[in-house]
């Protein structure tokens, strides 16, 4: 028997139920925030720390690296890159 894909893709799934964006964007919000984690742990830093650096609270940082919570700015994103020596990159694909 031949091998490959047996209907539609995953994306297709999510785009039929019309959550594909959220869905996403929640993905994405995920990983940056594991990302920002791993980093404060490389580099010893504590939350206070980290939103001192910001330039914000540490309410507002709690909310960034909470993986369900999809309120982010852009602003504070870069700001949070920024703040543990990284720049933001992103793209259209």
């Amino acid at each position: 028997m031949k091998k490959g894909s047996i209907g539609s893709s995953f994306d297709d799934f999510l785009k039929e139920g019309n959550i594909y964006e959220e869905v996403t964007a929640r993905a994405i919000k995920s990983v940056i925030a594991r990302q920002l984690e791993v980093l404060m742990a490389k580099e010893h830093l504590t939350k206070s720390a980290l939103a001192k650096r910001m330039n914000t609270s540490r309410a507002q940082l709690d909310r960034l690296l909470d993986p369900e919570n999809a309120s982010v700015t852009l602003e504070t994103l870069v700001r949070a890159a920024n703040a543990v020596g990284r720049n933001l990159r992103m793209e259209l694909v």
